[in-house]
């Protein structure tokens, strides 16, 4: 059977030798640009050369994300900075943007790319497109079903690595622009403001259907209880979120998936207890779901969008500035406690009593007061922050108690060098050196030789076996032992430091030259629509049955930009999603590629794509940089399309709201009031912008783009 890499996130040095302590396989980090979590610590250069050497130190692969979009301007800074990584031995950049993908893949032949989760790849066909393009991993969708996990890896050559715990998008991941469109603040660009995390309301027929208010935020994934099953699946790599984690975090969580992936491997059995449950609990959760992973319909919490902790119990009373709490747990001095009542009210708790006695730790039945703002009687109490908890897993993180195990030979033969060899089961290294005498005075044993070379404290070896051979009455000076010893562990130091073979390669590419031309283009839902928009260039159906009505040279179908059962269709379709570009042949490509540089569109057009929609996530300027980046480079004309007209989807979601509360029509309604349009399509829900896209017609056909296109 085989061993699946344990990935854990890497927000912070800290958190770098939590995830190694706690026993990870690999680790994914960012530096300061271009990774899609810019709120985390994340690593200056200096810091991501010691990281990688640290890690690799131990075994552990460093991937580093640089999977945010890319807009033109950027692109020679990005290329530096690859270049940077790869020249000092990272294992793999994941990556988003699909230009990018194509230039870093020719710069840097020997660089290995991990297409991030931000691609949207959520079927066969998506991954076996990057199959045909040489790639070594794909990331896939959080949405993607263990049937279909199964289904991809029996069918494709790629790794496949999938999130099992951690927090989770209610939007496919890519192909939300709540955060970007409505408060400037890109999720493509790693700057999510977490739109998804506020309140709202859903508005159906006029009247407000929910009690709870964070509809659309989502439960975190945990897939403890599930690890035997994605291990049978041949999923290669177990990717927990949480770069922006505490470090304390990250060992947790990583080192009870170590412990759930090696009992089953050993067993056949997942060794996790309730208690290690509720110590997931303690140190952060949003409640659990097994997610889409297991077909759970439901994931969001709608009570609330922040860390639940684990209950301790109830208010009793609240007098003189204090609140009594009959206690169902243990709490101690300095715990963090959340008191839910008409409004939360938290707090770090630095002194309490219990029979009027000041205590530090109280039990389960006591009651307990302590100072806190004005509570209500019979507000429930949870702990959000267990002190002992992480001073426990401090001082285990601290220990450095993870070792690498070696076997040793050292022989001590009269008239020959000392000779020590050390082997960690894949490098070998040996040394020989100083003559082996006759004892003068007093022989040396083999006790005397072990306590030498066994002496590894400072580093991050243990032998597992030394073997020493030694001649009878010869004599080596201790120091001579310690200085081999030395020199032999440097050397397999040095190895396991190793390089990635850097090799720079050429970018060049073919791409057809299309005219200037001023057309104009519209998606429409309905045949009945077709009369009002014959006259336009492209009319575009995204509903197939609609499609089916009309037979004019000029409609075109709008292949669903969530797909996993694609239709045979012999015309030119217009699609979102890269497993269309396997699929079919005659395409236009959609807003949700995501294209922002003049790279994407290359590549795109080398492929076969007839006509490429740019993102909604671009100004005149940024087009305009496209268009004039991509005449210098190729002597070529793009065939460009912008949206000018459009209530833009800002959201694609498994989550059907419609469906959980029985409705067939509804708005979200912010906290200031605006609608957000909702519409489901095969049981996928689909949020749109409560304003329309407006842009100026006049100036995008003056700077090189061909098509404008209304979405009706």
């Amino acid at each position: 059977m085989k061993r699946p890499e344990l990935l854990a996130p890497v927000g912070s040095m800290d958190a770098l030798y939590a995830a190694i302590e706690a026993g990870c396989d690999a680790v994914y980090l960012s530096g300061k640009k271009y990774g899609a979590r810019v709120f985390a610590n994340n690593f200056s250069d200096m810091e991501l050369i010691d990281a990688i050497k640290y890690s690799h130190l131990y075994g552990v692969k460093v991937y580093v994300t640089v999977n945010t979009i890319i807009y033109e301007e950027e692109v020679d800074d990005f290329i530096v900075y690859i270049d940077f990584l790869h020249s000092n031995n990272v294992d793999a950049v994941i990556m988003q943007d699909i230009g990018m993908v194509d230039l870093v893949s020719k710069l840097y032949p020997n660089l290995e790319i991990h297409i991030s989760t931000q691609m949207h790849v959520h079927n066969l066909e998506g991954v076996k497109f990057f199959e045909k393009l040489g790639l070594k991993r794909v990331v896939l969708a959080r949405e993607t079903s263990i049937d279909d996990i199964k289904k991809i890896k029996k069918n494709s050559n790629v790794d496949l690595e999938v999130f099992v715990h951690g927090a989770l998008c209610v939007s496919y991941s890519g192909q939300c622009l709540m955060s970007s469109l409505i408060g400037g603040r890109s999720g493509n660009r790693g700057a999510c403001a977490q739109s998804c995390r506020l309140p709202y309301d859903l508005i159906s027929d006029g009247k407000k259907i929910n009690s709870d208010k964070y509809l659309i935020s989502t439960k975190d994934l945990m897939t403890l209880n599930h690890v035997g099953e994605l291990i049978e699946s041949g999923i290669d790599s177990f990717k927990i979120e949480g770069r922006m984690k505490r470090p304390e975090y990250v060992y947790l969580i990583v080192s009870l998936y170590r412990k759930a992936i090696d009992s089953y491997l050993e067993s056949g059995i997942v060794s996790i207890s309730d208690d290690d449950i509720i110590s997931m609990k303690k140190i952060f959760n949003r409640g659990f779901t097994d997610g889409f992973l297991f077909n759970q319909k439901y994931i969001a919490n709608p009570k609330r969008p922040n860390h639940m902790g684990v209950e301790i119990g109830r208010v009793v009373d609240y007098r003189g500035g204090y609140v009594f709490v009959k206690l169902s747990d243990e709490l101690n001095v300095h715990d963090g406690v959340r008191i839910v009542g008409t409004s939360d009210v938290g707090l770090s708790i630095d002194k309490m009593f219990a029979d009027n006695k000041d205590v530090s730790h109280a039990y389960s039945g006591d009651v307990v007061k302590f100072k806190c703002d004005s509570v209500i009687k019979g507000s429930l109490v949870l702990k959000t922050t267990d002190y002992l908890q992480i001073n426990e897993i401090n001082e285990k993180i601290n220990s450095r108690s993870r070792k690498i195990l070696i076997n040793g030979l050292i022989r001590l033969n009269k008239g020959s060098k000392i000779y020590l060899e050390l082997s960690d089961g894949i490098n070998t290294v040996s040394v020989s050196d100083y003559l082996v005498e006759d004892a003068i005075k007093r022989s040396i044993n083999i006790d005397d030789v072990i306590k030498q070379i066994d002496r590894l404290g400072g580093t991050v070896f243990k032998f597992d076996k030394l073997d020493v051979q030694l001649d009878d009455n010869v004599f080596v000076p201790v120091s001579l032992l310690n200085d081999i010893r030395r020199k032999c562990v440097d050397l397999l130091v040095s190895k396991r430091l190793y390089d990635t073979n850097y090799v720079k390669g050429n970018y060049s590419i073919s791409v057809p030259d299309y005219d200037h031309i001023c057309e104009k283009s519209c998606l429409i839902d309905s045949a009945s629509l077709y009369d009002r928009y014959k006259d336009y260039d492209y009319v575009y159906i995204d509903l197939y049955d609609e499609f089916k009505k009309l037979d004019c040279s000029n409609v075109y179908y709008k292949v669903p930009r969530v797909n996993y059962n694609y239709l045979d269709i012999n015309s030119r379709v217009l699609v979102g999603e890269v497993g269309s570009l396997c699929k079919y042949n005659n395409v236009d490509t959609d807003f949700s590629f995501n294209v922002v540089n003049s790279y994407s569109v290359a590549f795109l057009h080398s492929i076969g794509v007839k006509k490429i929609t740019l993102s909604y996530e671009l100004d005149l300027i940024k087009i305009k940089n496209i268009i004039d980046a991509y005449h210098d480079r190729y002597g070529a004309h793009p065939n460009l399309e912008v949206i000018i007209d459009a209530c833009e989807e800002v959201m694609v979601s498994k989550l059907n709201l419609f469906d959980f509360y029985h409705i067939n029509n509804g708005y979200l309604k912010d906290r200031f009031g605006n609608l957000y349009p909702i519409k489901v399509k095969n049981n996928l829900m689909y949020i749109y912008n409560y304003k329309r896209r407006n842009m100026d017609s006049l100036s995008l056909y003056e700077i090189g783009v061909n098509v404008l296109r209304i979405n009706v």
